[in-house]
């Protein structure tokens, strides 16, 4: 597909009072959209909204598990803007390491709901305008949909998940004019890795399972720029660390080779006792 141009268009940017949403759209408006940053906090949005542009920024509060908050935030960006171009669907949540057998089911229930479904809600209150206006979607999936998500798993499934709707729809408004994405991040400098990794002694020995190359982490600037130069080139996957993307394309041969290490290593079955032993304990969500 040719260039999409963003001067001009309009975008709305779910997750992005702060992190990864906040810097996307600082790109965005960099480039000449306007943009509606939605979060749950209407105080946190309209800060951030004001920090990017005077004019060209709006802040409003909506939850991604709501349907109706989703109706609501998109009616506004066509009435405020005239339509809207693209959707970022940036929004999630993280819950404690633990096992399946440990996580609450309340914990469990809540991150499918923001990670998957709200992803969902949001592309479907927004699509009627993608579609009327040939613009583009970016669905926030992670380089766990093709790594083992032990500890993990309700945000492993999640975004395991999101990768075949963002697949699936690319496809789908081909016919249309329009187009999708879906993104992929490794560990990027975010409040919500801070508190789920860093503040978690038993996630930073989760985290030591994976190779020290695959360790490094990003600016959320940097994934911001990444998902607007994938949307200026209407891209199919957009991935950062770029390091990750050979554990992509090998997934089907290094999966189950690093799956059957990890059964017969001593120093993982030692952890994952332990993480199995956080059943009962808080269970507080990162986002």
């Amino acid at each position: 597909m040719a260039r999409y141009d963003l001067a001009g268009k309009v975008a709305l940017v779910t997750g992005a009072a702060r992190g990864i949403g906040f810097a996307t759209a600082g790109r965005l408006i960099s480039r000449g959209a306007s943009v509606v940053i939605v979060d749950l906090d209407q105080e946190a949005c309209a800060r951030a909204a004001a920090q990017l542009h005077d004019s060209r920024a709006l802040g409003l509060a909506g939850d991604v598990t709501d349907r109706a908050a989703m109706q609501r935030v998109v009616a506004a960006a066509v009435e405020r803007f005239g339509g809207l171009d693209v959707v970022v669907a940036n929004a999630g949540v993280a819950s404690r390491v633990a096992t399946f057998r440990a996580t609450s089911s309340e914990s469990f229930e809540r991150v499918l709901d923001v990670n998957l479904m709200g992803v969902c809600r949001t592309v479907d209150a927004a699509l009627p305008e993608i579609v009327r206006r040939r613009g583009h979607v970016v669905v926030i999936s992670s380089i766990y949909a093709f790594t083992n998500g032990v500890g993990a798993v309700p945000y492993a499934m999640s975004k395991a998940a999101v990768e075949q709707f963002g697949r699936a729809l690319r496809l789908e408004l081909a016919p249309h004019g329009a187009s999708a994405s879906v993104a992929y991040f490794g560990f990027i400098d975010t409040e919500m890795v801070h508190r789920a990794i860093d503040r978690d002694p038993l996630a930073n020995e989760m985290l030591a399972m994976f190779p020290k190359p695959l360790h490094k982490r990003l600016a959320p600037a940097t994934a911001g720029e990444a998902i607007v130069r994938g949307i200026e080139r209407r891209r199919p996957r957009i991935m950062r660390p770029r390091r990750w993307v050979l554990m992509s394309v090998l997934r089907g041969v290094l999966n189950p080779l690093t799956d059957a290490r990890a059964e017969r290593d001593e120093n993982a079955l030692r952890l994952l006792r332990e993480i199995d032993g956080r059943a009962g304990e808080d269970q507080p969500l990162t986002a």
